[in-house]
């Protein structure tokens, strides 16, 4: 577990001359004591949780002291370690530390508050591109499969079968990216994958509309230059409806690779 020492903090904020006092006056207060029994509770299997129970019941009386050292030893606790000697030191855990911070400082518990946010955001946004970046899997097999079964003749080596798949697979990047794959690999020589894991998140859901679509078109057996056509107007038609729903969801918004 990583600890943090409480004093620091206090000094921070400006409690230089007596910052054991700032954490016992947090520690006295009943939201302090609930937050950290909470904690324990969840992480300590010692914790003596009755004896928590009889603190709980004295936190809201005026006369309610609670220390590092008190709190320890009374319930057992390991979230708050305080040491004794001459330079004795209170370490807490980063859950604790962070409580106590956002206690000292509105601007830290705001900032807190805000991260939080900006993570789940990033987090969503990542989600969001693994999801489709699955469906697109998932359709790339319902493709190769009507590839194999209507394009690849049995006289084929398998090097002359890759081909077919690959000009299929090309077939798609023209019509949704504008290039083959080659082509935007000589363009991005220094970047890791393939183009698609550089698609918009709106490019990955066309792209996997666009193969359940190819895979329909090779059963029914039309020629690849009216394939490229359709799969174009295809391509155009639903990436326009994406970017005019785009304003009212903003996590489609701009790219989204593997890297983040």
């Amino acid at each position: 577990m990583v600890f943090l020492r409480t004093k620091d903090l206090a000094v921070a904020k400006g409690f230089e001359n007596n910052p054991s006092h700032v954490i016992a006056n947090w520690m006295r207060t009943y939201r302090a004591i609930e937050y950290l029994g909470l904690w324990e509770m969840l992480y300590n299997p010692d914790f003596n949780s009755l004896e928590y129970e009889r603190v709980k019941t004295e936190a809201p009386e005026n006369g309610f002291v609670m220390t590092p050292k008190r709190w320890a030893e009374t319930t057992g606790a390991v979230g708050i370690i305080p040491s004794m000697g001459k330079y004795a030191e209170i370490y807490a855990h980063k859950d604790i530390a962070f409580k106590f911070a956002s206690w000292l400082s509105v601007e830290f518990e705001l900032y807190i508050v805000k991260e939080f946010q900006r993570l789940k955001a990033e987090e969503n946004k990542h989600l969001e591109w693994s999801a489709k970046r699955e469906l697109s899997k998932l359709n790339y097999h319902i493709h190769t499969d009507a590839i194999k079964e209507n394009l690849i003749l049995p006289k084929l080596t398998p090097i002359q079968k890759s081909y077919v798949y690959a000009d299929e697979a090309d077939l798609l990047n023209v019509a949704l990216f504008g290039e083959t794959a080659r082509e935007w690999r000589e363009k991005h020589p220094d970047e890791k994958g393939n183009m698609r894991d550089y698609a918009t998140l709106h490019q990955l859901l066309v792209l996997a509309n666009m193969e359940s679509h190819n895979a329909a078109f090779i059963t029914e057996g039309l020629l690849q230059v009216e394939r490229l056509e359709r799969l174009r107007g295809i391509a155009e038609r639903e990436l326009r409806v994406l970017l005019q729903q785009a304003t009212n969801s903003p996590l489609l918004l701009g790219k989204t690779d593997k890297k983040k």
